[in-house]
């Protein structure tokens, strides 16, 4: 009977430790983005190809088979509205490859995995990066 209960308490104490650990997601997407960190973040991880300007016209762009995208069109190219899903879905997973060739954009989710280690931080940083981002839009 003892095995029992102290297994019991075992699985109890296991969920309760989940739970603590849980990544509170719902609550970090609800805070406004750090339009400033997302500055941060792009000027790091991404003018080098898209330019300080994100015209699409970095240092690093000439080397690629295919030319950065002007990211201060998002919003035309959509509609009018910027696409928050669908840029934090390129950055975090990777743009979707065509038959034809690959994406030179790199995936930056994994590698924001290493330098931040929380997948609250990461989702931050790149909702901060999408809020900059939108921030540059054109008019």
């Amino acid at each position: 009977m003892r095995c029992i209960e102290l297994l019991i308490a075992l699985v109890l104490l296991a969920s309760i430790g989940a739970a603590q650990n849980k990544p509170t997601a719902e609550k970090v997407s609800t805070e406004p983005a750090d339009v400033a960190s997302g500055k941060r973040t792009y000027v790091e991880y991404c003018a080098s190809c898209h330019g300080e300007d994100a015209k699409g016209r970095g240092p690093a762009a000439a080397a690629l088979k295919t030319p950065p995208p002007d990211l201060t069109a998002l919003a035309k190219q959509h509609g009018g509205k910027f696409p928050y899903e669908y840029v934090a879905g390129v950055v975090r997973f990777g743009k979707p490859i065509s038959a034809h060739g690959s994406s030179d954009m790199p995936v930056w989710g994994p590698i924001f995995g290493f330098v931040d280690f929380h997948e609250v931080a990461i989702r931050k940083r790149i909702r901060d990066l999408c809020g900059y981002l939108a921030s540059v839009q054109e008019k």
